[in-house]
């Protein structure tokens, strides 16, 4: 009988595209900083470990789910579970760039500030919609429930990008070099930095 191991993998292989939320950071020792700025960056950084961990956690857990012979209804469940995950830390992070208010002293702030929270509630939303459509996968047909899942890594693999631009055009500059300075933010970019050594 024919798993849906090679379609987990699939599933597994768009995830290590990075759903993880990769932070572009250099850090500018020479800069002289901005106390307002420096208090905004810390605010938005300090709410980025948790749901980095939170996404890298169902990441990981998606992972484990596309081993040999596991059964298609636990891959559902473990699935399901890790994409509800991944809309809350992408909601819960649009939720602490909206709360930081627009980075002071920065061109077009306003408008950065809202399409950064603008793509990360879309993203949520989209990782709320890739539930669903696990959850309304038929387990009991492994024909099906890997045509299902083959959908699924597909539409991961472009969410996967769109995480990763998400924040990009709020990090530059000045922001970028305020951001790059937070120890939270450090902690994020140096397991994103491990991640990608070792996966």
């Amino acid at each position: 009988m024919e798993g849906t191991d090679p379609v987990n993998k699939k599933l597994a292989v768009a995830l290590s595209g990075g759903a993880v939320l990769v932070l572009a950071l250099s850090g500018c020792s020479g800069d002289d900083g901005n106390k307002e700025l420096d208090a905004w960056a810390k605010k938005v950084c300090d709410a980025l470990p948790a749901q980095d961990a939170k996404v890298d956690a169902a990441n990981e857990a998606i992972k484990q789910a596309a081993t040999d012979d596991n059964a298609p209804a636990n891959v559902q469940k473990t699935d399901s579970q890790a994409f509800q995950d991944m809309s809350d830390a992408y909601k819960a992070l649009a939720q602490a760039v909206q709360t930081a208010g627009a980075p002071p002293g920065v061109d077009d702030a306003a408008k950065k500030q809202k399409d950064a929270v603008t793509a990360l509630n879309t993203l949520s939303t989209s990782y709320a919609d890739l539930k669903k459509q696990v959850d309304t996968l038929d387990t009991k047909d492994q024909a099906k429930f890997a045509d299902g899942l083959q959908g699924i890594a597909t539409d991961l693999g472009k969410l996967s990008q769109s995480g990763n631009t998400a924040l990009k055009n709020l990090e530059q500059g000045d922001v970028k070099n305020a951001m790059a300075k937070q120890a939270s933010c450090k902690k994020v970019a140096a397991s994103a930095s491990a991640r990608a050594t070792t996966g």
